[in-house]
């Protein structure tokens, strides 16, 4: 009799560390899949952040001082940007590469329109259309925002800002 209490005992003993480690099981794999949920929405977020910054950027890159035009300060314009400033940033730009945090920067002329594109250098300033400021290469989303890019020009021996529409662009990354 006391050989069959041990044995059902026993019995027991081993059906509990079984379902013991059956429930730890399960615990484990729902933590693994709540985990791998987390991990893909969080992606999302980063992305998400890098979209909003970039937006940030756009509207404020043009009232930077590095950009902006010279009587943005003093006469209140917003939103225009420096054609002159903006090609000597392009000539010094590694100091800049990773200060805004973004993949790229770029400017491209829509008024008036050129018959083809046309990359900004020093050469072909001012009869181009596209200021690569930033050029990483990589394919990203662009968040952009209409700018009047300006440029000195003289008449006769008056100088007056000629200013033209332009779309300034900020692209980041999207995270897979």
């Amino acid at each position: 009799m006391v050989k069959m209490n041990s044995k059902k005992a026993q019995m027991k003993i081993q059906q509990t560390a079984f379902m013991l480690i059956a429930i730890t099981l399960f615990f484990v794999l729902v933590g693994v899949f709540f985990i791998g949920f987390k991990l893909s929405s969080l992606k999302e977020d980063v992305t998400s952040l890098e979209a909003k910054q970039a937006k940030l950027l756009v509207s404020k890159l043009a009232n930077a001082p590095e950009f902006a035009c010279g009587s943005a300060f003093s006469e209140k314009k917003s939103n225009c940007v420096d054609s002159d400033k903006v090609l000597m940033l392009m000539k010094d730009i590694d100091k800049y590469k990773d200060f805004w945090g973004v993949k790229d920067i770029k400017i491209r002329k829509i008024y008036p329109k050129l018959d083809r594109d046309i990359v900004c250098d020093t050469s072909n300033y001012p009869n181009c259309n596209i200021m690569n400021i930033i050029e990483r290469g990589t394919i990203g989303t662009y968040e952009q925002n209409f700018v009047s890019l300006c440029r000195k020009e003289v008449v006769g021996d008056k100088p007056y800002d000629k200013c033209e529409v332009a779309i300034l662009m900020v692209s980041y990354e999207k995270v897979k």
